[in-house]
């Protein structure tokens, strides 16, 4: 007889079975394998990344699929690997290096790139070794990496066949500039910040005009020495009339024209003039084209201000500004406004700055040459197989989301001024005028110039957007292009790797990168592959405090996954978050949570100990089915049959809280509370219910329930189910490991309405009996002398009469009636009344009355003064149209749960003669 420990202890098995696991190989997937293909490629972390919570939730829900995937037949392909994350990884050495006391351009492109290489090497298994401990199940054996050399000549091909087609050209536009970086942004990696600031009003003399001016408002007057125009409305009464006309540029000796632009100027706001600066603000640049405006670069990659095109400043203001950052300039500049009287009014305004998404720093306009995709061509195909359904988003909503970008996307700036990256396939000539010379776009480098055979060449020293390779990942990570094998086997296993787990099944990922990644992986994947990367995208949302709150370090807020794993265990964790993924709905995470699911764990290790101890000596599991003959044993197989219905059913549709939580309402309370408690009378070794056959039945039915729920929750918890399933007996055919079990289906012929009836009856008579005992106080170990049941049907008095030694014994009754024909007692009785049947406690010699209608007196002008408080506050209209919706529906809950309450006290008065 196999024993359990007293107490499940995680640390003890966890890192065991993750090294089985591996050693035998389950996580491999075989491409040649004729079993249905469910393939998903993980959301390559990155390589500088620490597991956090966001990443402790979407590869749970992944590994939730993959498992449950593979017991139930599917070759499964979960492919893993890590990105190579351009910036932030530069910026981690970059520190490194600045605290040896150098930098990357000391070091010079080469070196600094072994550098990040070393740097990889010794950090980037991190992340890695960390989704291990959480316990995915990916295939490690085709781990791969966005710098890999596969993945490289995947970009490149990607790249020369976008430029031969048309799609990728090289143009000076306005992009995003991020003076920390050092580089380009796309928009997208830009993220807005609402701040307060100043709004400056400034005169800007008509020429020509005598005294007349026009007013313009601007929150950066700093930017005032870049323009190149002023621009009004044609059909605005008070400027029209002078379009045409030129404007004396306050501060230099430029002459700028004012110009009509209805788009980009607003008649029904501010003063109606606007000034126009086509090199540092998107809008301008916009009317900058349409007007045919010169474009000033007044700014240099450090954000300071460069003198190059500013010859016609102030020779004073110039020398004051010249070298000054943005901040420090405008200082200097309104300055030298207020003192010549340009300056009219500064006044506080809100407004949004955009800052780069990886360093924080504010981000510039700037005029700069960048390579770019030409993107309509590629978008309207991927907005197509949304719109027609090949591709379903979950939660639905997220539809719209995506087609609202995809309809107003814009050409995609994909260069980045880094060196750690996809170095761009583009050469030069230093022997042409390389200013005009077409670059040579190629897959390999060129030994000599295609217009003049020097062999003098460069290469683009720009990197591609990290995004770029990223968006390759579903299909580059397969093999392909096949045609870079270097032998005709790796040509064939690459184009059946392709062909067996392409498209992916799946691809769960969080709302932030929908743009960044999913959008372009849909329009690579179409275009390299004419067919979808996915056929579905599970978007989940974001792990916030317990009080709703964005985790972050300097709130002091941050719930560290691995401590929390360390102290609760791995499946604690995975239990919670799997639990608490309602769609579309942010999830509060406390530590009382995950606590409260170790305890669910334990329940069930407990439950396991209590049935292996049990099992008699030499008892072996039977494989054949034998029909119940206890009610009790054919009610939880029935029960465990609808559970098994509703997990496949929810974990089909993508409800993982659903199937996490009908997994613990089965285990805790129907197998756990009840059936154990039920079967007690049947397992006892002797006495008038210690019959053998009805032994061997329940020992039977409560292993193979055990087995099941086994299996059912090993895709949530798989450390704790593969401890048990190794402590359990097996039928033939089982595996050694539940990982590779046949997850349960349903057996329509084990559910049974009728049983199920009957045993809920009977559970409806010791709840109501239990909740008369909390009632009243009532200790559960105290004998009740009396309890009348009176059954609300014939039918069901026949049914608890059959289980009246069942309800004695877990009620604790010492004389119990039950039937339909009793009356009510007279006297001092406890009532608890459902729909199948009203139960009467005598609760004479029970309690002392005098006290509990004191405690219960006492306890109801406690309720009533919470009430009132509760009632006024949603009473008042000012506090429901104003307040938060979760804090209006929590007010509504407390109210309903005191009104609850409150009826329940008052009707234990009036049983107590109040």
């Amino acid at each position: 007889m196999t024993i359990l420990e007293k107490t499940y202890q995680p640390q003890d098995v966890e890192k065991k079975w993750y090294q089985v696991w591996e050693e035998r190989g389950y996580f491999q997937a075989k491409a040649e394998s004729p079993d249905p293909a469910f393939s998903i490629v993980i959301p390559p972390p990155n390589v500088t990344g620490a597991l956090h919570m966001g990443h402790a939730l979407n590869n749970t829900i992944q590994d939730i699929l993959v498992r449950w995937s593979r017991m139930r037949g599917f070759n499964v392909l979960w492919l893993p690997g890590t990105d190579h994350a351009g910036i932030a990884t530069q910026n981690v050495v970059e520190r490194q290096l600045a605290k040896e006391g150098t930098n990357r351009e000391e070091l010079g492109r080469e070196r600094f790139i072994e550098r990040v290489w070393e740097w990889k090497a010794q950090y980037g298994e991190t992340i890695l070794n960390q989704l291990r401990a959480l316990g995915v199940s990916c295939d490690w054996s085709r781990l791969r990496f966005t710098l890999d050399e596969g993945l490289s000549t995947a970009v490149r091909e990607v790249f020369v066949r976008l430029y031969e087609d048309g799609l990728i050209y090289r143009g000076t536009r306005l992009i995003h500039w991020c003076p920390r970086c050092l580089t380009a942004l796309a928009d997208i990696e830009v993220e807005h910040e609402d701040t307060t600031g100043f709004l400056y009003t400034i005169r800007y003399p008509v020429d020509g005009d005598g005294d007349h001016a026009l007013i313009i408002a601007t929150t950066r007057p700093e930017t005032m020495l870049g323009d190149t125009a002023v621009g009004v409305h044609p059909e605005e009464d008070r400027h029209a009339r002078l379009i045409g006309q030129s404007i004396r540029l306050p501060l230099t000796s430029r002459s700028i024209p004012i110009v009509s632009d209805p788009i980009l100027v607003d008649r029904e706001f501010g003063t109606g003039a606007v000034k126009i600066t086509p090199g540092h603000d998107f809008n301008d640049y916009e009317s900058g084209l349409r007007n045919d405006l010169q474009q000033i670069s007044m700014l240099d990659k450090h954000a300071k201000v460069d003198p190059t095109q500013l010859s016609d400043v102030d020779a004073d203001v110039l020398a004051q500004v010249q070298g000054k950052s943005v901040s420090q300039a405008r200082k200097l500049i309104l300055a030298v406004l207020e003192e010549r009287g340009f300056l009219i009014n500064t006044e506080k305004h809100k407004h949004a700055i955009g800052k780069c998404y990886r360093c924080k720093t504010v981000v510039e306009p700037f005029l700069s040459p960048q390579w770019y995709v030409k993107i309509q061509p590629l978008a309207d195909p991927a907005i197509k197989v949304v719109e027609d359904g090949d591709i379903t988003f979950i939660p639905k909503a997220w539809e719209n989301n995506y087609l609202g970008w995809m309809r107003d996307i814009k050409d995609w700036c994909i260069s980045r001024q880094i060196w750690w990256g996809h170095q761009i396939p583009a050469w030069y000539c230093e022997d042409c005028d390389s200013a005009h010379a077409a670059p040579m776009i190629r897959r390999d480098a060129p030994v000599t110039c295609s217009q003049c055979e020097s062999t003098n060449l460069f290469q683009d020293p720009d990197v591609l957007d990290t995004w770029f390779s990223s968006a390759l990942w579903p299909f580059s990570t397969l093999g392909w292009p096949a045609e870079q094998q270097s032998d005709t086997a790796g040509i064939e296993e690459a184009k059946q790797t392709l062909d067996t787990f392409y498209p992916t099944t799946v691809l769960v990922t969080g709302f932030d990168i929908l743009f960044f990644w999913i959008a372009r992986m849909i329009m690579m994947g179409l275009r390299f592959q004419d067919a979808i990367p996915f056929r579905d995208v599970y978007v989940h949302a974001l792990v916030r405090d317990a009080e709703g709150q964005k985790m972050s370090k300097s709130k002091g807020n941050i719930i560290d996954p691995l401590s929390v794993m360390d102290e609760y265990g791995t499946d604690a964790l995975r239990f919670t978050l799997a639990a608490m993924a309602s769609p579309g709905r942010d999830i509060k995470l406390a530590p009382e949570r995950i606590e409260g699911y170790r305890n669910f764990a334990n329940k069930l290790w407990n439950a396991a100990r209590y049935a292996l101890e049990n099992v008699p000596e030499g008892f072996e599991v039977s494989a054949q089915t034998v029909p119940l003959q206890s009610p009790i044993n054919g009610w939880i197989m029935s029960r465990l049959h609808r559970c098994i219905a509703d997990v496949n059913a929810s974990l089909t549709a993508y409800r993982f809280d659903e199937s996490a939580n009908r997994l613990y309402q089965f285990v805790w309370h129907e197998f756990c509370d009840w059936y154990i408690e039920f079967s007690k009378p049947d397992l006892k070794q002797d006495g008038e219910a210690g019959d053998a056959m009805a032994r061997r039945e329940t020992v039977q039915t409560m292993l193979e329930v055990l087995r099941n729920i086994v299996r059912l929750l090993h895709p949530f918890m798989p450390f704790l189910t593969e401890e048990l399933w190794s402590k359990l007996q097996r039928q033939p055919g089982e595996a050694e490991h539940v990982i590779v079990n046949r997850y349960p289906d349903k057996d329509e012929i084990k559910i049974n309405d009728a049983i199920e009836l009957d045993i809920n009856a009977v559970i409806d008579v010791i709840s109501s009996v239990r909740v008369v005992r909390s009632i009243y106080g009532i200790s559960p170990g105290k004998a009740l002398p009396d309890v009348v049941v009176i059954p609300a049907s014939q039918a069901l008095e026949s049914v608890l009469l059959g289980h009246v030694v069942r309800i004695q014994s877990m009620a604790r009754i010492d004389a119990l009636q039950i039937g339909v024909s009793l009356e009510k007692p007279q006297g001092t009785y406890g009532s608890h009344v459902t729909t199948m049947a009203d139960v009467h406690i005598s609760l004479d010699g029970m309690v002392d009355f005098t006290k509990e209608r004191a405690r219960l007196e006492k306890r109801l002008t406690t309720l009533d003064a919470d009430l009132a408080v509760v009632e006024k506050k949603l009473g008042n209209a000012t506090f429901t149209a104003n307040a938060p919706a979760d804090v209006v529906q929590k007010q509504q809950a407390k109210q309903r749960e005191l009104q609850t309450e409150r009826e329940k006290v008052a009707l234990s008065l009036t049983q107590l003669g109040v």
